[in-house]
């Protein structure tokens, strides 16, 4: 079947066109296209060298680094004797608006 979605025949194999590998199968020829064009249209995907996986492994390990940068921020800030809060207007301003004041 892989010859038919291919187009190539393989070494030592007995091989089938379009049609009558659809013959065998039972099925329409139109649907033996269909799936080698799929085949052939989405193969290339298999073999990227950059992947969705990866982009998604890159924004975690950049939002990680900003987490951390962050919990530095507020660990310096605490040993200079401000919270973040006193140190950052926007946030004192944040958590007043949550609190209901």
């Amino acid at each position: 079947m892989l010859e038919v979605l291919t187009g190539k025949m393989a070494p030592r194999r007995a091989t089938f066109s379009v049609p009558q590998a659809a013959r065998k199968f039972k099925i329409k020829d139109s649907v033996i296209y269909g799936w080698r064009n799929e085949v052939l249209e989405k193969l290339p995907l298999l073999f990227s060298t950059k992947t969705a996986d990866a982009d998604n492994q890159e924004k975690i390990a950049e939002l990680e680094r900003l987490i951390g940068q962050q919990a530095i921020e507020i660990e310096a800030l605490k040993k200079a004797g401000r919270t973040p809060s006193k140190g950052c207007p926007w946030l004192s301003r944040l958590s007043r608006s949550s609190d209901g004041s």
